[in-house]
C-alpha cells in the first residue's frame, strides 16, 4: 500500500517500511552479483587455447595455409573421416575457398578412390602468403635422448628433455598435451618417424606449429616454435631437429607437445619413454 501527500509544487511518494526494506534487499543482492561477476572476468588467469572443442555441425571454408590435416586438428576430428565425408582422395588436395563438411551425422559421401601412387597420404596445402612462419633448410639431426618406447607400432622419443610444466588433462578445454620448459632457440626434435603434414601458424593458440603424421592412426604436434625448419610433405626421422623452441602464441618459452590417435588427444606420457 502506498500513501501520497500533496504539496503545492508536486506530489511525493511515501513507501511503507516493509516495502522499502524488500526493495533495498533486492538492490543489495543485485549489486553483490555484479561485483562477483566482475571479479571472475578480471581474474587475469592466462590459459592457452591449445585445443578447440570438437565441432560436429556446419562446414569449414578453406583459407590460405590450410591442409586437410590442420582442419581435422582444429576441430578434433580424424582426417580420414573428413576425407571420406567430403569425397576427398589421397593425396588429400583441397582448394582455396572450398567448403569442408564437418557434420558427419547424415549421409556420408562416397568413399574416396585409392590411388596407386599414394603410398604416403599427403595433404597438399593451399598456397600460403603468410609472413609469420619462417622456414629454413633442416640442419643435421639432433638427438635429445637415446631412449625410445614402441607403442602401437610407433617408436616414440622425447621431443625435448626440459621440465614438464603442464600435464595432459582430458577435462573440458584443459591441456590436451604436455608443456615442456626450455630456452629460446632450444632444439625441438621429431618424436617418431613420419611425414610433415602441416607447418604454419594458422591455428589459433598454437603459434608456429608442426604436425607430423606417423601412420594411419597417430599424429604428433609441436607448438609455439620460434623457427620452423621443415616443410610440408617432408619425410622426417625420429630425433631429427624440426624446429627451435619459442613463445609464439603463448606467454612464455616452451614446447607444447600433443599426440592424437584417430583425431582424439591422448596422454603423451603414456607413449613416451620414462625418464
Amino acid at each position: 500500500m502506498y500513501l501520497f501527500e500533496t504539496t503545492q509544487k508536486h506530489p511525493s511518494l511515501i513507501v511503507e517500511p516493509q516495502h522499502f526494506a524488500a526493495l533495498l534487499f533486492r538492490k543489495i543482492a543485485l549489486l553483490l552479483l555484479v561485483i562477483m561477476l566482475s571479479a571472475c572476468n578480471s581474474s587475469g588467469i592466462y590459459q592457452d587455447k591449445n585445443f578447440n572443442p570438437p565441432v560436429y555441425f556446419g562446414s569449414h571454408k578453406v583459407s590460405q595455409g590450410d591442409t586437410l590435416y590442420s582442419i581435422a586438428w582444429r576441430y578434433g576430428r580424424d582426417y580420414k573421416e573428413l576425407a571420406s565425408a567430403n569425397g576427398i582422395s589421397p593425396p588429400y588436395t583441397i582448394q582455396l575457398g572450398q567448403r569442408i563438411r564437418l557434420d558427419l551425422r547424415g549421409k556420408v559421401a562416397s568413399k574416396p578412390k585409392k590411388t596407386p601412387s599414394a603410398s604416403h597420404k599427403k595433404s597438399k596445402p593451399v598456397k600460403s602468403v603468410s609472413k609469420n612462419t619462417s622456414t629454413a633448410k633442416p640442419k643435421k639431426q639432433t638427438r635429445v635422448s637415446t631412449k625410445s618406447k614402441t607403442v602401437k607400432g610407433v617408436n616414440w622419443h622425447w621431443p625435448h628433455l626440459g621440465q614438464i610444466i603442464a600435464r595432459y588433462s582430458s577435462a573440458g578445454n584443459n591441456n590436451k598435451g604436455i608443456d615442456i620448459a626450455g630456452n629460446l632457440g632450444d632444439s625441438v626434435v621429431s618424436a617418431a618417424n613420419g611425414e610433415v603434414v602441416y607447418a604454419g601458424s594458422g591455428l589459433l593458440g598454437y603459434g608456429k606449429l608442426i604436425i607430423i603424421n606417423h601412420n594411419q592412426h597417430y599424429l604428433s604436434a609441436y607448438a609455439h616454435n620460434d623457427r620452423i625448419l621443415v616443410k610440408e610433405g617432408q619425410t622426417i626421422k625420429q630425433g631429427q631437429k624440426i624446429a627451435e623452441m619459442g613463445n609464439t602464441g603463448t606467454n612464455r618459452t616452451k614446447l607444447h607437445f600433443e599426440i592424437r590417435r584417430d583425431g582424439k588427444p591422448v596422454n603423451p606420457l603414456n607413449y613416451l619413454p620414462k625418464r
